[in-house]
């Protein structure tokens, strides 16, 4: 990690990590990625159930089914890091063709810039908010700035030192966070019903529509993590057993449904309750939970606040760093940190303040997700038609501004995968069905239902294994055992070009 304290800088970026610096365990993998999803943005996802009218044992099952789908997707994607050493979206070169691969990198920079955004509304209208109630502090917009510049600035602090303080940040922040999510277990089990029923029954023809709208909110949730988990099992050893690394990521969601338990009862208990509100005035999820808190947990709420806004903010501007600096080499990781998340931070306010994005952003989250979904798929397809292997070297040539080399394709553009993204990516936006925020052209297809993100993943499986069984791939991108499922041709491959050896040379395509 080029530093074996929590205070040295990490200097690596994309390239591939050395060996001797590889030393997380799948262990750390499974506390980065569940620390950054146990927090009140997870809370306001488990809400939704109650939202959409679901009783709450409807909604459990809506919350298990979704965590358990999305975990499984999820899973396989944690293999790349491990595998070559680099984030996904430099993997992705041996799918989406070296250039190609800035799609991955785009995906995992727009998602990680809204999600870091979310995370400081969040948690700092959640500390604002506590700390009214316990202290007197005035709710005002100098108070929330504030609030939002201190999550904002500890988080790129933490950022800028790298992976081992995300570590530590982390280690703390999943115990932490757990302990205070029980606590609220303790705090609202007086006033907490499992016979609330909602408003819509097993019989009414709103329900499945809702019921699975529900369970695609919360299938969002480990989704959204597909673009980083190359981030943090870059540092794991190759030779780790690949059930040992997908196990930390699956029960890494999995475990996340502590906070969208702990939202989805909370919501029950403010829908039943909503009509006894000291403060009518509190709309949202955050200011119901406030509502009915017993004093002596607005305490704990600030923590909470405080601790997931540094989990989720870590894990989502550290990504973006990172990839920042993948499409722009002459950034380095910690110059690509400071640059991106200044910027971030300057979104935030003006988003917050002059434009009122905190309810489009949000929007603007699920469409980036639709988008990713069908990327993962062609990512662990590729992985599958490949039997897991790759080039590390030909894999950085877009970061080394080389040429040629296994994953060049077409100029540096696989087609095969760049189709099949596109064509399901552009197909599942259509079939989104966000009622007042946002419906896809084919949105009212199913009823009402938005399956946006099963036809989204369906389209992209069956397109790219058509598309590679149509247009076989050059056989050297398969390695040794040669290819799985699908053919590959005899197309040359040709060899990686440094860049001063460029002029005068022309490199044939295939």
């Amino acid at each position: 990690m080029s530093g074996t304290s929590i205070t040295d800088i990490e200097t690596y970026g994309v390239e591939r990590i050395p060996d001797a610096d590889r030393t997380a365990r799948p262990f750390d993998l499974f506390r980065v990625a569940f620390g950054g999803a146990n927090t009140f943005a997870t809370c306001v996802l488990g809400v939704f159930p109650v939202l959409f009218g679901l009783s709450f044992w409807h909604g459990v099952a809506a919350t298990v089914l979704g965590l358990v789908v999305g975990s499984l997707i999820l899973a396989p994607l944690s293999l790349f890091g491990p595998r070559n050493g680099t984030n996904n979206a430099v993997s992705s070169s041996a799918h989406l063709g070296v250039h190609g691969r800035v799609v991955g990198s785009f995906l995992s920079l727009l998602t990680a810039v809204t999600f870091f955004s979310i995370s400081v509304w969040s948690s700092g209208d959640a500390l604002v908010g506590g700390a009214h109630r316990l202290a007197g502090l005035p709710d005002t917009d100098l108070s929330h700035g504030v609030a939002y510049g201190i999550f904002a600035v500890l988080v790129l602090i933490v950022c800028v030192y790298g992976f081992r303080f995300m570590l530590f940040v982390n280690k703390i922040a999943v115990v932490a966070a757990s302990l205070l999510f029980v606590l609220g277990g303790l705090a609202f089990a007086g006033d907490f019903d499992p016979s609330y029923a909602g408003t819509l029954t097993a019989g009414d023809p709103l329900f499945w529509p809702s019921f699975i709208g529900a369970t695609l909110i919360v299938l969002s949730s480990p989704v959204s993590f597909g673009a980083f988990l190359g981030d943090w099992s870059r540092y794991i050893p190759e030779h780790t057993p690949r059930g040992r690394v997908m196990a930390a990521a699956f029960l890494s969601q999995l475990a996340t449904a502590l906070p969208f338990l702990f939202g989805l009862a909370t919501a029950s208990i403010i829908a039943a309750k909503a009509a006894e509100y000291v403060d009518p005035a509190a709309p949202n999820y955050v200011g119901g939970l406030l509502a009915i808190s017993p004093g002596w947990y607005f305490v704990p709420v600030c923590l909470l606040a405080l601790i997931g806004g540094m989990s989720t903010g870590t894990t989502a501007l550290y990504g973006t760093g990172l990839d920042f600096s993948s499409v722009f080499p002459r950034f380095s990781r910690v110059r690509a940190t400071v640059l991106i998340g200044t910027l971030s931070i300057a979104g935030i306010y003006a988003g917050r303040f002059a434009a009122n994005l905190t309810q489009s952003i949000s929007t603007f989250a699920t469409l980036i997700i639709t988008c990713t979904a069908p990327w993962m798929v062609i990512m662990m397809l590729g992985y599958v038609t490949r039997r897991g292997w790759y080039d590390p070297e030909a894999l950085q040539v877009f970061n080394r501004r080389q040429r040629g080399g296994r994953y060049w394709f077409t100029h540096g553009w696989n087609v095969r995968g760049l189709v099949a993204w596109l064509v399901s990516a552009g197909l599942a936006l259509s079939f989104v069905n966000l009622p007042g925020q946002f419906v896809g052209p084919l949105g009212d297809l199913a009823g009402g239902v938005d399956v946006s993100l099963p036809v989204g993943l369906a389209a992209a499986g069956l397109l790219y294994l058509v598309l590679l069984l149509v247009a076989p791939e050059p056989r050297e991108v398969f390695g040794p055992d040669g290819p799985s499922l699908v053919r590959a041709s005899d197309t040359p491959v040709l060899p990686i070009i440094e860049p001063a050896a460029r002029v005068g040379q022309r490199v044939p395509q295939e």
